[in-house]
C-alpha cells in the first residue's frame, strides 16, 4: 500500500474514531452528577486522551515503503 493511500485510510480512521470518542465523552458526562469540576475533568481527559489510542494508527500511516 502506498504512502498516500495509508495516509488517506488513517485520515478516515481518525475521523470515525473521533466521532465515537466525542459521542462517548458526552455520554459519559451525561451519566455523572452535574458540576463544573466534573465537566472540567471529563472534558480535559477526553480532550487530551484522544491521541493515545490513535498513536499506532499514526505510526502505521507514516510507515516507510519496503
Amino acid at each position: 500500500m502506498g504512502s498516500r493511500t495509508r495516509r488517506f485510510v488513517a485520515m478516515i480512521g481518525v475521523l470515525i474514531f473521533l466521532a465515537f470518542w466525542i459521542w462517548g465523552a458526552i455520554a459519559l458526562r451525561g451519566l455523572l452528577p452535574p458540576g463544573q469540576l466534573i465537566d472540567l475533568a471529563v472534558f480535559a481527559v477526553a480532550g487530551v486522551g484522544w491521541g493515545v489510542p490513535l498513536y499506532p494508527l499514526f505510526k502505521w500511516a507514516e510507515g516507510r515503503e519496503k
